[in-house]
């Protein structure tokens, strides 16, 4: 079992930056990669940014160049993280961290508003 929690999330003017962070506990030696999905109302929820155990990240082309993934681990932990920079009204939405081990774990979600 893994568990992840989230936190981070908020408002924020278009232009501005947030950063979110997501704790793995549990059986994190199992995780292959951690990442964050979105999901805007009405919208399917899709691949933000991932980040894998060889630190290999991928990234949704709507983001490239403005959001970074990173990860932090120690023996007992895993960290993933999500610089959002140049955020724009269509970042709104709910984040999701994910993490694929044996099994796919999410965390319970934390909104992202960019407005003025």
């Amino acid at each position: 079992q893994v568990q992840l929690v989230e936190s981070g999330g908020g408002l924020v003017q278009p232009g501005g930056s947030l950063r979110l962070s997501c704790a793995a506990s549990g059986r994190v030696f199992t995780i292959y990669a951690m990442g964050w999905y979105r999901q805007a109302p009405g919208k399917e929820r899709e691949l933000v940014a991932q980040i894998t155990r060889d630190d290999t990240t991928t990234y949704a082309d709507s983001v490239k160049g403005r959001f970074t993934i990173s990860r932090d681990s120690t023996a007992s932990t895993s960290t993933v993280y999500l610089q959002m920079n140049s955020l724009r009204p269509e970042d709104t939405a709910v984040y999701y961290c994910n993490s694929v081990a044996i099994d796919v774990y999410w965390g319970q979600g934390t909104q992202v508003t960019v407005s003025s």
